[in-house]
């Protein structure tokens, strides 16, 4: 009798410790578990890791993939995804850099006048793919699959033949000395830009109809037009807005870069998607949270940060976002069946 009691007590403890892990996984999902584990593995395989140094700098790296990611989640709460992201980056540098040294080349003592130009016209590049990616999703139902990859291989095609796959130089250095190495009370300036997108977002999705309209589009499209929500503008607008995010971090990493480039953005489609559904954002829609997506994004860049550092080589570095991904799917997969079992 007092064995069976003992025994009882002692599996009380662990009862309860694994329905604690249960809720801990459901409510913040796999990513609090990964960040633990890798930056343990990473402080001790270099001890620059931790240093406030190489903090900043992964904060600063982060930054372009944060952006995206922003723009991604908003294509994955509906339902789908953008696969054309990095074309829109690609499509935005060439463009920027393009307009630039055109208007420089005319007005050469017109330096803020040429960055503006170039700007502009590498904003109105990358948000034309989102409105093409729109209006092929939302008014001719194709699948966000075929349309934005068959847009991303259109896309890095039509920049590789506006720079013949050369670099484009003879931007304005002013361009990469604000906007790409400027810093402001020690902070770099694509942090600040970050940051006020963040803001931007939160306010988009959690203070607006159009918010509230995205997230019951990816839950339920038939209930969702049958309620009234005009279900072809909100799949609209929600690709357009995902260029306009992606397009400003392509704007900030030509700025980095100081040239504009055909071929930077061929991992972004994998590492957004990733950054968002390590974060909690479900692939099948309607689910998931903007604190979420960026903190995914900040986890890619400490694991690609601590693999660096480790002396990792690249390609493998590709071999571990991709198994990161799978791992993640799979952990959502696992995570809506234990929030039925603790439903039941």
């Amino acid at each position: 009798m007092m064995a069976d009691r003992a025994g009882k007590a002692g599996e009380t403890p662990r009862r309860s410790l694994a329905t604690w892990l249960k809720i801990a996984f459901v409510r913040l999902g796999v990513l609090p578990f990964l960040l633990v584990f890798f930056v343990i593995v990473f402080s001790f395989m270099s001890n620059r890791y931790l240093t406030g140094e190489n903090l900043m700098n992964v904060a600063r790296q982060t930054t372009y993939l944060a952006m995206v990611a922003m723009g991604q989640m908003l294509a994955l709460l509906t339902g789908g995804f953008d696969l054309s992201v990095g074309t829109m980056l690609a499509i935005t540098s060439v463009a920027a850099a393009l307009g630039m040294t055109a208007v420089l080349g005319a007005y050469p003592d017109l330096i803020w006048l040429a960055i503006i130009a170039g700007m502009f016209t590498g904003f109105l590049a990358g948000v034309s793919v989102g409105v093409v990616n729109g209006i092929g999703i939302a008014l001719f139902n194709v699948s966000p699959f075929m349309m934005t990859l068959g847009l991303a291989s259109i896309g890095f095609g039509v920049a590789l033949y506006l720079t013949a796959g050369m670099p484009v130089y003879g931007m304005p250095d002013t361009f990469g000395a604000v906007f790409g190495f400027g810093r402001f009370l020690g902070i770099p300036v694509p942090i600040y830009v970050t940051a006020a997108m963040i803001v931007i977002m939160y306010l988009l999705l959690n203070w607006t109809r159009f918010g509230r309209y995205i997230y019951a589009v990816g839950g339920n499209i038939k209930a969702s037009r049958l309620s009234g929500i005009n279900t072809t503008r909100t799949l609209f607008m929600a690709y357009v807005l995902c260029s306009a995010f992606t397009t400003i971090s392509g704007l900030m990493l030509t700025a980095r870069l100081e040239t504009g480039e055909a071929n930077i953005g061929a991992s972004m489609p994998l590492e957004s998607i990733a950054a968002c559904v390590i974060g909690g954002v479900s692939l099948r829609g309607g689910v998931g949270r903007l604190s979420g997506a960026v903190l995914g994004a900040v986890f890619i860049g400490l694991v690609q940060n601590g693999m660096n550092l480790a002396r990792i080589d690249s390609y493998l570095q590709q071999v571990a976002i991709g198994a990161l991904l799978i791992f993640a799917v799979m952990a959502d997969q696992l995570r809506q069946r234990v929030l039925l079992e603790l439903r039941d």
